[in-house]
């Protein structure tokens, strides 16, 4: 917790949220304070013989504490919940940080609110003068299944356990998109959201120094220095139709990916309709801002010491390091390969935008580019697949919740 605090007052490493997930993460490791338990981890952590004896015959399982984690791991959510109930008649009270955690991610209503003010702040403008950046974004999405295959594939040699859910939702940490990957892991791994969350806006803020060597080690001299056509103006029509378009056709095709991009298209139709500034404005600002510091609170109810310092906390930094790597290679690559088959061709370094990292992504791609012509200003350009990869990300964790909770 302490690290994090440094990181986001020293480092300025996305103190938006380092700052309130290490807090938070201060407040849950208070001896005896219990500010992030819940009502039943209350009642097992004080070890009442004849409470214990209550709960384990509800779950058929020995009276003890350890039995009765390993019966409720396996129960189902309903089963949970009335343990949780039956906790709170005994008179135990969850801590405040458990009560954050359960309205702003157990609900999942914090990242999805946080998805409307990203979308309110979105410009696809873009995207929309140049539709090749699409496959970019596409491609830069290589890194989350990739990462998914990894997970597994620890598993199988028996170096770190993970299940399946569990690789899903550390596979979302190549989205490079922090509120996308709480949201799957709340759905997925609760169990292992704090490690998911700290790793995924600590490498947010490592984009300047992870892409660079990737992009330099992928990319010539001469195709750093290709200089892309000027981007046509978009109408205002395009940009009010778009956010429709969009989520009708994939609400349409992947149901599970609705909640994530239905908000991100209503926070960007707010933005772009002109008649609602008042609401725009108040997404873009007030609300989010709010949204930010209970969902950073809430996943620091998730940095208890005895939970995240496991070994399988170190498999997900060293997994999300690596899904950064093949998401900024896959966008590199798809770049150069559009360029094979078209006349006016793409900077491959703004494939590097395709992560949804928005907009460092986008301004590591410019700041690249400018080191091999300081006359080549990529920006622009870059936000087209940086916007892309955020649609994405989005639609990645819509496959991810079909798919694995299917099985």
């Amino acid at each position: 917790s302490l690290l994090l605090l440094w990181l986001a007052i020293a480092k300025k490493f996305e103190p938006l949220l380092l700052l309130p997930i290490g807090f938070g993460g201060l407040l849950s490791n208070i001896p005896e304070a219990g500010l992030a338990l819940t009502a039943l981890e209350s009642l097992l952590a004080h070890h009442d013989a004849g409470q214990l004896a209550v709960i384990a015959a509800k779950l058929h399982c020995a009276p003890d504490v350890h039995a009765i984690k390993e019966a409720l791991a396996l129960a189902l959510p309903s089963v949970q919940s009335q343990m949780e109930n039956l906790a709170v008649d005994m008179g135990y009270t969850p801590g405040v940080l458990a009560l954050f955690y359960k309205v702003a991610i157990g609900s999942g209503v914090a990242p999805l609110v946080i998805f409307m003010g990203v979308g309110a702040m979105t410009d696809f403008g873009p995207l929309l003068a140049n539709p090749r950046t699409l496959l970019l974004g596409a491609a830069a999405q290589f890194g989350i299944f990739a990462t998914v295959l990894g997970a597994l594939t620890l598993n199988y040699f028996g170096l770190i356990s993970f299940t399946l859910p569990q690789a899903a939702a550390i596979g979302i940490i190549g989205g490079a998109d922090g509120p996308t990957a709480i949201y799957l892991s709340g759905k997925l791994a609760p169990e292992l959201l704090g490690a998911i969350a700290v790793a995924a806006y600590s490498y947010m803020a490592l984009v300047p120094l992870i892409q660079p060597p990737i992009m330099r080690a992928l990319t010539s001299e001469k195709e750093r220095k290709i200089r892309m056509v000027q981007l046509r103006t978009v109408s205002k029509r395009e940009k009010i139709l778009f956010p429709v378009v969009l989520l009708l056709l994939v609400a349409l095709l992947l149901p599970d990916a609705a909640p994530l991009l239905g908000m991100f298209c209503f926070g960007n139709l707010m933005r772009e309709s002109g008649v609602v500034e008042r609401l725009s404005d108040t997404v873009q600002n007030g609300l989010i801002n709010i949204v930010t510091i209970s969902l950073g609170l809430s996943v620091g109810a998730k940095l208890v010491a005895d939970k995240f310092l496991q070994p399988q906390t170190l498999g997900i930094l060293l997994l999300g390091v690596i899904a950064f790597g093949i998401g900024t290679a896959a966008g590199v690559l798809m770049a150069k390969l559009l360029n094979l088959c078209s006349k006016n061709k793409i900077n491959p370094l703004i494939g590097s935008a395709g992560v949804s990292a928005v907009p460092m992504a986008a301004r590591v791609s410019n700041k690249v580019g400018l080191e091999s012509d300081a006359q080549n200003f990529l920006l622009m350009h870059a936000m087209g697949p940086n916007v892309a990869g955020v649609i994405g990300s989005a639609i990645a964790a819509g496959v991810m919740l079909k798919y694995v909770l299917a099985m």
